[in-house]
């Protein structure tokens, strides 16, 4: 996962920085460093090569290119006072030193739409239709608060048709599209079910980010038996179907689990299917209520389909797919200024950001989650704020409007106060993942 996390940044960080000194070479701008990560003091690794110093820094928050005659991340008080010179970034058009502040948010916008397209082309689109879902729905409690019974058939969410398993749509619609209703199928009944507004923030909250909500309704049937245990000790096998606990019938999972937490360390006559026959046994449950068995997933019940795309179809879907992130994305940031979303509970540190990768390394989960982050990368660095590029930026459009260039020295305050303002942001939303960490503990 670590692996991944620091692969993805490394990427992310050299094509970002690679968006602004391409242009800056074209424009016949002097290019003094190439960092990957900061290095205050010293580097890991560095070499000049020509007019530039390319080099890993020790820092890995981030990286940086240092133009010649630039106010940014350096400070180079010195180099300013001296007279322009042709080479310098501030004796450069503002069209020219506008092309080379939008260069890496640039870079990052069409890489993270590149790669949903090429992870569209190379391994397809796998999902579950709901059609597919015979039995319904069984829920967790937030779920169930919301007003959702197990055996419900979701028919919408809001008015997005529900026609594959898809939390993240589901959350998506209820969170960033405000949908005020949950549409169902309960005993051959169609029923709308009006969503809460606190939901928003629940749905939003660090708490409940892994709640699964809902999963398709399976038989109980055994994939593996744990050793020693309850289970392992009366005899069941992998493959048994369990089909009742005591006197209750037992048709789905979540039945036989809700049932067997009601008879913690106690004595239950379980009842199974085995080749057909109906066997039954006495075990005694554990103190939390369980048997010792991993139970079958309901992809080995139901059917998924698969579609495939030419290079053609892909980019263009990913393209949508990324435009689709990005616009939520906006919509979200306006609910946090709104107060509808907590930027507590939605914001996060590196802590955070690793964890988005699974624990076992896949390429085609690395490359979504590198488009993603791209995608977020370009996204907060164009937000006005000196010291990043949309501060830059922000001012540049200032000058080719008005034909007034800012003054080297508004430019130096305004980056200081641009800095104070970004290390802020980064040790709040890496205090909070520490913060989570300790309450997790």
């Amino acid at each position: 996962m670590i692996a991944q996390f620091i692969l993805s940044l490394s990427i992310l960080i050299i094509l970002h920085e690679l968006g602004h000194f391409l242009p800056a070479k074209w424009f016949k701008t002097r290019v003094e460093k190439f960092y990957l990560f900061f290095d205050p003091w010293f580097s890991l690794l560095k070499k000049k090569i020509g007019e530039t110093e390319y080099g890993i820094g020790w820092l890995p928050l981030g990286g940086y290119v240092k133009i010649s005659g630039m106010i940014d991340e350096s400070m180079d008080r010195e180099q300013m006072k001296a007279p322009p010179k042709p080479w310098e970034f501030r004796s450069k058009p503002a069209w020219q030193r506008l092309i080379i502040m939008l260069g890496g948010v640039t870079v990052n916008f069409i890489l993270g739409f590149l790669l949903f397209g090429l992870v569209l082309f190379t391994w397809g689109s796998e999902y579950l239709p709901a059609k597919n879902i015979t039995d319904g729905y069984y829920f967790d409690s937030l779920a169930t608060e919301m007003g959702l019974q197990n055996g419900d058939h979701i028919l919408k969410v809001g008015t997005l048709p529900f026609e594959k398993y898809d939390i993240g749509a589901f959350k998506k619609e209820i969170v960033i599209n405000d949908a005020e209703d949950i549409t169902v199928e309960r005993n051959d009944d169609i029923i709308n079910v009006p969503v809460d507004p606190k939901f928003v923030q629940l749905l939003s909250s660090y708490e409940h980010k892994d709640a699964f909500l809902f999963l398709p309704r399976t038989p109980a049937e055994i994939r593996k038996i744990v050793k020693d245990s309850p289970a392992d000790k009366a005899g069941l096998k992998e493959g048994d179907r369990l089909i009742g606990i005591n006197d209750l019938p037992i048709s789905y999972y979540d039945e036989f689990y809700n049932e067997a937490r009601k008879h913690k360390n106690s004595p239950i006559t379980l009842k199974y299917l085995r080749d057909g026959q109906e066997q039954e046994v006495v075990l005694t449950t554990t103190p939390e209520g369980t048997i010792g068995f991993f139970s079958k997933s309901f992809l080995d019940f139901f059917e998924t389909e698969r579609q495939e795309y030419g290079l053609v179809e892909a980019i263009p879907a990913g393209v949508a797919e990324g435009y689709d992130f990005l616009a939520s994305q906006l919509k979200a940031f306006g609910k946090m200024f709104q107060g509808k979303i907590k930027a507590s509970e939605s914001l996060g540190g590196f802590g955070t950001i690793s964890n988005l990768f699974p624990k076992t390394w896949s390429w085609e989960a690395f490359w979504r989650i590198t488009a993603i982050l791209s995608l977020i990368l370009g996204f907060m660095n164009l937000l006005p704020i000196p010291a990043l590029d949309g501060g830059h930026v922000m001012f540049l459009i200032y000058e080719v409007v008005t034909g007034r260039k800012l003054s080297d020295k508004f430019m130096e305050y305004a980056t200081i106060m641009g800095f104070v303002i970004v290390i802020a942001l980064v040790l709040y939303a890496n205090g909070l993942d520490v913060l989570r960490w300790l309450n997790n503990r």
